[in-house]
């Protein structure tokens, strides 16, 4: 419990200033203008789509990595890097069209000619970070496998405090600085990816310590075999992460069809959700590196303890967020609404209502999110990538609609519906899990 701690809490720190990164945008960009809003909330979205997918390679040198370090192999662990770092090159060059072009792409998507324009000039700039973003997040992974967490929260606070920063003075035109709205906002996403990359690649080759696994050597030199292990691993995280937000993106535009209060309560209620969720996914983080050590000590024991104690942390961050929404479900909510808007009232109170639901939605989406980091600290991704397809939008999706509109649960039917397809991944990747673990022979492992 106290190494998952140790190790876990930066990755939530992190995780935590991630998210305080997008709220800071979506503050500024509407205090500028609405118009600037909408752009750049699908700028954003679009961003975060494109990111997502190719975030699967990054993701998979954290098991690999742990591997290597459980089997105090050096070499590899620097290899299965530098490998991870050539898939987000190759990835981020390869997509980069797709951010010059997207205006076209969002007008073929249905949205309005004028915020689809504006979402390009923006997805213009900040498509470049896209690339930094990668290596920023291979370079979190092979840091996080080597348990130096706390350098990722440290660079992850200097991006959140850079991009208040430049969002102040580039957006609004603040002391004596261009007034570029939304490129202004564009500019400031650039700079944290670049900067959070630059101070990972750093620390990872500089700091004391950090000089024997000589990251950056024969950087050039392809290791075929880790090259082929990092895709086959990587691709079926990333296609987890853009299914899992498909059924986010869908709850909305079902909320959407039920009227702006409800809209407008779920985006809050979601927000809060999202915030508090952070804390599990940084301690599956740390069940991957843990457990992704035990098996490549061939520890099954270890590994079982080590899964176990990332849960146990889960469930007690789940009790407290539980206790936070019920008796404080107004407060928090009136933090996001104006006491003056007519609809605030109407809005304070649904928002309540899905807080209370909350405590359910979450007690299930850490429960998914537990199962999957222990399963990627075993390097088994393809299978938990269809169960995940599976629950999340021929369970999720259609539960949504007919526990919402044909039944006529309105907003609570949505909810509900989200319920279904994280506690169905949930059960089925904790089956998962519980299955390989116990086919293992006690003192070995064997891949499955």
């Amino acid at each position: 419990m106290r190494q998952t701690l140790s190790l876990g809490l930066p990755l939530v720190g992190s995780q935590v200033a991630h998210i305080l990164v997008g709220l800071t945008d979506t503050l500024m960009l509407g205090w500028y203008s609405v118009p600037a809003l909408a752009a750049g909330t699908l700028g954003a979205s679009f961003f975060f789509v494109v990111m997502v997918l190719g975030a699967g390679f990054a993701y998979a040198v954290l098991p690999m990595a742990a591997e290597a370090v459980g089997r105090d192999d050096e070499t590899r662990a620097r290899r299965v890097a530098r490998m991870g770092l050539w898939w987000s090159t190759i990835y981020g060059i390869v997509t980069l069209p797709l951010f010059f072009f997207s205006g076209p792409i969002l007008l073929a998507a249905g949205q309005e000619a004028q915020v689809a324009e504006d979402a390009q000039t923006y997805l213009r700039i900040a498509g470049l970070g896209l690339l930094p973003s990668l290596l920023a997040a291979t370079l979190r992974s092979h840091l996080s496998a080597l348990e130096h967490t706390q350098v990722v929260l440290v660079a992850t606070l200097a991006a959140a405090g850079l991009n208040a920063v430049l969002n102040w003075l580039l957006i609004f035109g603040n002391l004596g600085a261009p007034e570029l709205g939304i490129r202004g906002a564009a500019v400031a996403s650039v700079a944290v990816h670049v900067l959070t990359a630059g101070i990972l690649v750093l620390y990872a080759t500089r700091w004391p310590g950090m000089e024997r696994f000589e990251l950056l050597k024969n950087i050039h030199r392809a290791d075929w075999p880790v090259f082929g292990d990092i895709f086959r691993l990587g691709w079926p995280i990333g296609l987890t992460h853009l299914s899992e937000s498909g059924l986010f993106v869908g709850s909305a535009l079902m909320m959407g069809w039920l009227g702006t209060v409800p809209l407008a309560a779920h985006g809050i209620a979601i927000q809060i959700a999202a915030l508090t969720f952070m804390v599990h996914m940084g301690l599956s983080q740390a069940a991957t590196v843990r457990v992704g050590q035990g098996w490549g000590r061939s520890d099954k024991a270890g590994l079982l303890r080590a899964a176990i104690a990332a849960t146990i942390l889960s469930g007690i961050a789940v009790l407290g967020a539980t206790i936070l929404y019920l008796g404080a479900g107004a407060p928090i909510i009136s933090l996001f609404l104006d006491p003056s808007d007519a609809e605030a009232p109407a809005i304070l109170a649904l928002g309540v209502h899905l807080l209370v639901l909350a405590a359910l939605f979450q007690l299930v989406d850490a429960g998914q999110v537990m199962a999957l980091g222990a399963l990627r600290g075993v390097q088994d991704t393809r299978l938990p990538m269809v169960y995940a397809i599976v629950s999340y939008w021929a369970l999720g999706i259609p539960a949504s609609y007919v526990l919402g509109f044909p039944l006529g649960l309105g907003a609570t039917g949505i909810w509900l519906g989200l319920c279904v397809g994280l506690a169905a991944a949930a059960v089925a990747l904790a089956a998962r899990f519980v299955g390989l673990v116990g086919r293992m022979p006690d003192g070995a492992t064997s891949k499955s």
